[in-house]
């Protein structure tokens, strides 16, 4: 019996063992074994986090900007299809002093809207760019599983399994009240999530854009696990990867993190 052969009998009687499950069933108990997998009641309770690395952006397949990031963020309570994180992503160089980052521009993502901060000032950014980053949050599984699953309406639906990267995966489409779907898939072996797609539509071109994310390279942090490579797409085109040399759970950050520089001069929003 050759390996694939094996994995897929293998996960042929684990499947077994949980007798005549629904699809919906199915879907919901590989969804919380996922929640499990990366750290359960720890994951449930991190407050915020620092992503440190290199971030990498893509336009038609070639590079189009390289920068050192910091990636902070921050949970706070929302209803249900609102905004629940505060973001900030600081860019720049390492200080050779302190070996942190130098930020010499960010931008910031909160509930009350998107800004791009540097030197010049600060400028909000356009309304279909931070409609796009909240889309994104809300279909994000790892979002998900930390902030939505207990919201009235979340569905789950189990797909038949299949392999991805040679191995078995567990395939999930998850929608939410507002008819927002994210198909996503996890390691049968160690359940964690290891891709996710979505589909969002154009107001361009009035057709739909695919938008997937593969996650690799978990490590355990404060008894999280938290994937440090990320790898995006756009309609099957690389548009960003990030890769965290260091990742840190419960910082206590600030409000100063989040809220715009005083007395910073207010530019026009960007178009």
């Amino acid at each position: 019996m050759n390996w694939r052969a094996a994995v897929v009998l293998a996960a042929s009687l684990a499947a077994n063992g949980h007798g005549a499950e629904s699809r919906q069933e199915r879907g919901k108990r590989v969804v919380y074994e996922a929640l499990q997998a990366l750290g359960g009641d720890a994951f449930l309770h991190m407050q915020d986090r620092v992503e440190f690395g290199r971030a990498y952006s893509f336009y038609r397949e070639q590079l189009s900007g390289l920068s050192v990031a910091k990636i902070y963020t921050r949970y706070i309570t929302a209803a249900p299809g609102q905004l629940g994180i505060r973001e900030r992503d600081s860019f720049g160089k390492v200080d050779a002093r302190s070996n942190d980052l130098a930020e010499s521009s960010a931008q910031l993502f909160t509930e009350e809207g998107a800004w791009e901060i540097t030197f010049r000032g600060v400028r909000p950014l356009p309304d279909e760019r931070y409609a796009n980053f909240k889309d994104s949050v809300l279909r994000n599984i790892f979002y998900i599983l930390r902030q939505r699953l207990n919201e009235p309406g979340l569905t789950f639906y189990a797909q038949d399994g299949d392999f991805y990267e040679h191995r078995p995966v567990e395939i999930v489409d998850i929608t939410d009240a507002d008819n927002r779907t994210v198909t996503v898939y996890f390691d049968q072996l160690n359940k964690l999530p290891v891709k996710q797609s979505f589909r969002r539509r154009n107001p361009e071109f009035k057709d739909f854009d695919t938008e997937t994310s593969v996650f690799a390279k978990y490590h355990e942090v404060s008894g999280i696990k938290w994937p440090q490579t990320i790898h995006r797409e756009r309609n099957g085109e690389k548009i960003f990867e990030m890769y965290s040399d260091s990742v840190q759970i419960n910082k206590n950050l600030t409000d100063n993190l989040f809220t715009l520089p005083v007395n910073a001069k207010m530019l026009p929003k960007a178009k």
